[in-house]
């Protein structure tokens, strides 16, 4: 049996070139999944899945990913791709949900739910970061997805405007936090709005910076708390308060990066 040639996309070689090159093989319909509010101590976690069509229909001018954009150009783009996409999808975890299961659990489970959503069913699907299984179909964890492949950006686009949305809401429901600035991420105002009024509901007390300011001796409340770790579910392991301000207990932290706003605050690097 002769084995079929081995295709290379070249990062270069633009924003669509994986889905051309996987349509090229026959998968027609590529879908890409993201989440947004990894990093945020406050507000949900948002994933989204999104299949664009092929061809110049499935082209959308200034698409890339949703953190290197300004925000009026994420909100033309996420009505552009909610206006053309095949198929798409939106999944919003509850902070209350992410303290009690974990976050990286909650991450994959977010983008799993996402993608079993789409009214069309993808033949390929592309992730960014990490591999989601149980999807029965053939799919990528590519490394800065929403750099990379189109659809990856336009399910990150779907992600981030939708939780901006709602910390925008949520700011009229707790004033005092700021959500509406910086959606929930660790900024210096958000530090100190925290040391000053304490967490709210809205507040993620299996992050560090939380716990410590909840009067808890760094503990999530009982109904916040992840159950334990068994064989089937790996769950992230909540350990003593400490470490850096913004990282869930028992998540190594990124790096930050002297680069724009949303990027710093999303953890990523352009």
């Amino acid at each position: 049996m002769l084995t079929p040639p081995r295709t290379v996309v070249r990062r270069e070689a633009g924003l669509y070139a994986l889905e051309r090159a996987l349509q090229r093989r026959g998968f027609r319909h590529v879908a890409g999944a993201d989440e947004a509010g990894r990093g945020a101590c406050a507000g949900p976690l948002v994933a989204a899945a999104a299949m664009l069509p092929e061809g110049r229909r499935g082209e959308i001018d200034g698409l890339a990913d949703s953190k290197l954009l300004t925000p009026a150009s994420r909100e033309r783009i996420h009505d552009e791709v909610v206006a053309r996409a095949l198929a798409y999808a939106v999944v919003v975890i509850p902070a209350e949900e992410v303290d009690a299961r974990g976050l990286h659990v909650c991450n994959l489970a977010a983008m799993r739910r996402a993608l079993a959503s789409l009214t069309v069913r993808p033949e390929y699907v592309l992730t960014d970061g990490f591999g989601v299984d149980g999807l029965d179909v053939p799919g990528l964890a590519v490394w800065k997805g929403d750099q990379v492949a189109a659809c990856v950006a336009a399910a990150s686009v779907l992600a981030k405007v939708t939780r901006d949305r709602i910390m925008v809401e949520l700011d009229a429901e707790h004033p005092g936090y700021g959500f509406a600035e910086h959606k929930g991420y660790i900024t210096a105002e958000h530090t100190a709005a925290l040391r000053e009024h304490g967490p709210c509901r809205e507040h993620r007390f299996s992050y560090v910076n939380v716990a410590a300011v909840s009067g808890r001796d760094g503990r999530p409340p009982r109904s916040r708390r992840p159950p334990s770790v068994g064989p089937d579910e790996p769950m992230e392991r909540s350990g003593a308060a400490g470490g850096t301000v913004g990282v869930a207990l028992g998540e190594q932290p990124r790096p930050s990066a002297p680069v724009g706003e949303d990027v710093v605050m999303e953890g990523g690097v352009g």
